[in-house]
């Protein structure tokens, strides 16, 4: 019976069942803590034969300098090991399930097999440990330090290893399935064949990370920094890719059905075989960072687009195939943003690929160029003028070498036709000015007086406009997309 003056300083714990009276705040030369660090570098026959004697007592191990020390196989469930010093220890199947881990030094430490199940290593130094093959299930893994560790066939089920260091680890084949990795640094770490499925990977950083037949079913991903990452034959089965960094990544082979790709970065992309059976793919951004925006919906169009605006002798080739593509110009500010956003949804509702060029960067020679490319690909062009003098002068510099791509603009009910727009009234090909009064009613009218006049031209030319049947030669096209 503990008696009443020292009852005060007692602190009670409780650990996988076993009750234990510790003083508070004791210091590490503790009569009880120098026993237990003494009788652990016994070696783990001695100290086991101790635990199987007393079960109910926890180990106090706090802040035990075990430097290089062989625990193979020491039972250590549910020990305070709180920054204990065990750096290049052999810890080789030590059963640590539910230990309380927190900032200890397990650097270069040898864990492979090891049971830590439940176990606590938040802020942990694992740095180049092994720890192949252990057992991390439920783990608090938060802020750990596992760079450069092996951690090849682990066991990560549903362990929480939010803002951890996992740069350059080997996570092969390793199971983190229902993982917790949001935020966690995992940049060239390789995942090859690991098990992600419905892992939080939320703001993780995975630059260059090998995922090469990794399952990622379910996972998310979103704003993810996968740029230059290997996702070759990777399983990403409905997994939520939104805004997700995909610059340069790889992607042979890859499982995307039922994926979210909405607002992802895909410049330099290298996709081929993919499988997007109900895959969600819109506002693709296929331009470099420090460009004006381009995007597009549809990640395999999305290369050929890029393509065409990189390499001329492929276009020269593609000139003359007909797509689904529709060139949005305008000058969307944040309060019209709904009205593009309305605009582009409709137009995929009714099966065309719309591509929209938004003037908020300065107009450039590279911009006329990739403007004009972009026309060229179009089976028509919806220019919005209200409010947008560069429109007018990107139109100027498309609309009189294409007579086969009719330009339809459509401008505000309350604004007046700008005085420059003269210029266009003479060519055919430039259909009669739409005014819309808002959004709801743009979108009402769309199919009667932006798409109809469009397609009618590109099916019979500017007869309909100029009541003859001479015209300009023009490109031979396709039926159009199903209405």
């Amino acid at each position: 019976m503990v008696r009443p003056e020292l009852n005060r300083r007692m602190v009670r714990y409780r650990t996988a069942g076993i009750m234990t009276l510790r003083t508070a705040s004791r210091p590490l030369d503790d009569p009880m803590n120098n026993e237990h660090v003494a009788l652990l570098r016994k070696g783990a026959a001695t100290w086991n034969k101790w635990r199987r004697e007393k079960p109910d007592i926890r180990p106090d191990l706090h802040g035990a300098r075990l430097r290089g020390a062989d625990l193979h196989g020491a039972r250590l469930r549910g020990a305070d090991l709180r920054k204990a010093n065990l750096y290049n220890a052999d810890l080789q199947g030590t059963n640590f399930s539910e230990a309380d881990l927190r900032e200890a030094n397990l650097r270069e430490a040898d864990l492979g097999q090891a049971n830590l199940s439940g176990a606590n290593l938040s802020k942990a130094n694992v740095y180049k440990a092994n720890v192949s093959g252990a057992n991390l299930s439920k783990a608090k893994l938060s802020g750990v330090l596992l760079s450069g560790a092996d951690l090849r066939g682990a066991r990560l089920y549903k362990a929480n290893v939010s803002g951890a260091n996992l740069s350059e680890a080997n996570l092969g084949a390793a199971n983190l399935r229902g993982a917790n990795l949001s935020k966690a640094a995992l940049s060239e770490a390789n995942l090859s064949e690991a098990n992600l499925s419905g892992a939080n990977l939320i703001g993780a950083d995975l630059t260059e990370a090998a995922l090469s037949g990794a399952a990622l079913n379910a996972a998310n991903l979103s704003w993810a920094e996968l740029n230059g990452a290997n996702l070759s034959g990777a399983k990403l089965n409905g997994a939520n890719l939104l805004g997700a960094d995909l610059r340069r990544a790889t992607l042979v082979g890859t499982n995307l059905t039922g994926a979210d790709l909405t607002g992802c970065r895909i410049y330099g992309v290298s996709a081929w075989g993919l499988k997007l059976d109900g895959a969600k793919q819109q506002n693709l951004i296929i331009t470099p960072s420090n460009e004006p925006e381009i995007t597009v919906d549809n990640i395999e169009v999305a290369q050929f687009i890029y393509l065409m605006l990189n390499n001329e002798r492929v276009r020269d080739v593609i000139d003359t195939i007909t797509s689904k593509a529709v060139l949005i110009l305008g000058r969307f500010t944040e309060r019209r943003k709904p009205i593009l956003e309305a605009l582009r949804k409709e137009l995929r509702q009714r099966e065309y690929l719309p591509i929209l060029f938004d003037f908020e960067k300065p107009r450039n020679r590279d911009t006329d160029e990739t403007i004009t490319l972009l026309a060229r690909m179009a089976r028509f062009v919806v220019a919005d003028i209200s409010d947008a003098k560069s429109v007018l002068q990107e139109l100027r510099a498309i609309v009189p070498d294409l007579p086969s791509v009719p330009v339809q603009p459509i401008i505000l009910a309350k604004q007046e036709e700008p005085g420059m727009f003269d210029f266009f009234r003479k060519y055919p090909w430039v259909l009669k000015v739409h005014h819309y009064a808002s959004q709801k009613k743009l979108i009402a009218e769309l199919g009667e007086t932006v798409i109809r006049p469009a397609e009618r031209f590109v099916r019979h030319g500017s007869a309909i406009s100029t009541g003859t049947a001479s015209r300009p030669p023009r490109r031979r096209r396709r039926s159009a997309p199903s209405r």
